[in-house]
């Protein structure tokens, strides 16, 4: 039975700040599909329901479960990961998605949440020492994410992977590490550059070149960053309409629905527009590190910064690389962008988050 008080603790507002990011996304979505690709809008309708539904399921549920659950769901996002390899469908040249006949899985957005929960459990039964974690603390939970990194880089998904080692370094941070095992894991990535560099397909390497100049190959590694620029920088102050957007609608904007969806809404809402975007994402992550600081236990407290983590870092690469501020990496933008596994997985991320902060203070 669900305790009533929970009620007078939920958070409403920043509830309210996800389904009006949930509704700008549709909108978006449908002012960029709803010519040529009409089915596309009409399954993110079936995504946005089902989303709901894990939503609510993750508020009502006592986040504590996680705890005693972590270990069993990160071997089963790990399964799903493998599993990628040998039933999983492709497109575009990566090996990323399991059919299921009416619903495609895309198990490494899942492996971010079951990241999120394993990592919390691992660091919240750990002592850690005052003077911070050491190399020897590091090495479990550096397999923890460096198993599901490995899988996802090669299906290949740079983006999901960048988001997946970002997400471990900001928990792993706000534990606390010494400052001279941060320094010399510093110079061992830098001096490790090179060979990861190895690593990388040459459409990884032209993605991560360009974009320091993509004029320089305007119509190869550059078209996309350059269609961007120009969508973002076409809409002006006020915007050009909603539906009105030239880029998308005349297809010369590339993924305009998903890694490039907030280019196609800032040309149709202009900066007034963006600034409410922006906005309202601040105002979630905001939101979720008050949860984190307000949070009744420990276990709570790193889940809800992983969390947050996770937002943050997606939010700041998506925006970066449609700006041209960083190399597009394929980071969709949380709410707004489709994609079903993607949607699914925020919203039961910020359900989460919302349980979290409704249970502060009952114990």
């Amino acid at each position: 039975m669900i305790d009533r008080r929970l009620f007078t603790h939920f958070d409403w507002a920043i509830l309210s700040v996800i389904i009006a990011l949930i509704a700008i996304g549709f909108a978006s979505i449908y002012s960029a599909t709803h010519a040529q690709m009409p089915s596309v809008y009409r399954k993110d309708v079936y995504w946005i329901g089902i989303g709901a539904a894990f939503m609510l399921f993750a508020i009502v549920l006592n986040y504590q479960y996680l705890e005693r659950t972590a270990y069993f769901v990160y071997g089963a996002s790990i399964l799903l990961l493998i599993s990628v390899f040998f039933i999983g469908s492709s497109f575009g040249g990566a090996q990323r998605w399991i059919s299921l006949g009416f619903f495609s899985l895309q198990p490494s957005e899942f492996a971010k949440i079951a990241l999120i929960i394993t990592l919390a459990r691992y660091f919240n039964q750990k002592m850690v020492p005052d003077s911070g974690l050491g190399i020897k603390d590091l090495i479990a939970p550096g397999l923890l994410m460096t198993l599901p990194f490995l899988l996802i880089a090669k299906q290949p998904d740079l983006g999901t992977g960048i988001v997946i080692w970002m997400i471990f370094w900001s928990m792993a941070f706000i534990v606390k590490i010494r400052t001279r095992v941060i320094a010399g894991l510093g110079a061992l990535f830098a001096a490790m550059a090179p060979i990861g560099w190895m690593f990388l397909r040459d459409y990884q390497k032209a993605r991560l070149t360009s974009f320091m100049s993509p004029e320089a190959d305007p119509l190869g590694s550059g078209y996309h960053v350059m269609q961007s620029k120009i969508a973002i920088g076409s809409g002006g102050l006020l915007g050009k309409g909603f539906t009105d957007g030239t880029q998308g609608k005349l297809m010369f904007l590339p993924e305009h629905h998903t890694d490039f969806i907030f280019a196609s809404y800032a040309e149709e809402w202009g900066l007034v527009g963006g600034l409410i975007v922006l906005g309202l994402f601040l105002a979630l992550v905001v939101s979720g590190l008050n949860t984190a600081a307000s949070s009744k236990d420990r276990f709570g407290f790193l889940m809800a910064f992983g969390i947050t983590s996770m937002f943050f870092w997606q939010i700041a690469i998506n925006l970066g690389m449609v700006m041209g501020l960083l190399p597009v990496v394929g980071v969709p933008l949380p709410f707004i962008s489709y994609g079903g596994s993607f949607l699914i997985t925020s919203m039961i991320a910020a359900g989460v988050l919302l349980n979290i902060n409704m249970r502060r203070f009952i114990f």
